[in-house]
């Protein structure tokens, strides 16, 4: 069917229930729904598609984001085929109010949200970190189809209290959703508090942490492997 190469996986990040990357080149995918949000972006070529019903196209500088439970199929626009990368998001990960806006309008040319969405692609081994481009993700998709703009935020205590909870959860760390459930706000507030209080996001923060602790580690006489695994850099942050 013209199938050279797919991927698909599961990250230990919660909100997405699957990563798919493939390369088509003559496959057809026929009329099909999913229960969950597909957000895509193309490396290579150009996809066509009908959403329920209306015909549309998917270019490698846009962002597509699909709608759950909505009947699509879809093909390469170029005999050459193309490249995909596809996150497969909880239904509860956006609001279920965004459907019919994504219906009408399911591809955005956003260079911002598509450097975001790329850079979350590169980042899906190191949760904490993938966890809060995605939070930031949502959030720019949230605004782009309700047509509003970002709320800040301005408690002031709010990032000394993440960065309390951050040194104290080492060195295994814990998730940004945790952290925020902990903190009664939304990641996505987390986040942006954080990079305004200390000038580099939480994650940044949380390596910078692990990696004094490694180095502590290593001057008081652990070999390499040991102060890695000492400081939290092979615990998984589930």
């Amino acid at each position: 069917m013209g199938l050279e190469q797919s991927s698909a996986w599961r990250p230990a990040i919660e909100g997405v229930r699957e990563v798919f990357h493939a390369s088509f080149t003559t496959h057809v995918y026929p009329a099909h729904t999913h229960d969950a949000w597909t957000l895509m972006v193309l490396d290579t070529g150009a996809v066509r598609y009908e959403l329920d019903r209306h015909e549309h196209g998917a270019l490698v500088d846009g962002v597509t984001l699909l709608p759950p439970h909505v009947p699509h199929d879809g093909r390469s626009a170029h005999p050459a085929g193309f490249h995909k990368r596809v996150l497969y998001l909880d239904d509860s990960v956006l609001p279920s109010y965004l459907i019919g806006k994504a219906v009408d309008t399911p591809m955005l040319p956003d260079p911002l949200l598509r450097q975001r969405v790329h850079q979350l692609h590169l980042t899906l081994d190191e949760p904490f970190e993938a966890a809060s481009r995605l939070a930031l993700i949502t959030e720019r998709l949230t605004h782009h189809f309700a047509g509003t703009a970002p709320v800040v935020h301005s408690d002031p205590t709010l990032a000394d209290r993440l960065r309390q909870l951050l040194d104290a959860s080492l060195p295994d760390g814990m998730t940004l959703n945790a952290a925020a459930r902990e903190l009664q706000t939304s990641p996505t507030h987390l986040v942006r508090a954080f990079s305004r209080r200390f000038g580099l996001p939480p994650h940044k923060y949380l390596t910078g942490r692990r990696v004094d602790l490694a180095r502590g580690h290593l001057v008081g006489g652990r070999s390499a492997a040991e102060a890695a695994v000492l400081a939290g850099f092979t615990t998984s942050l589930t």
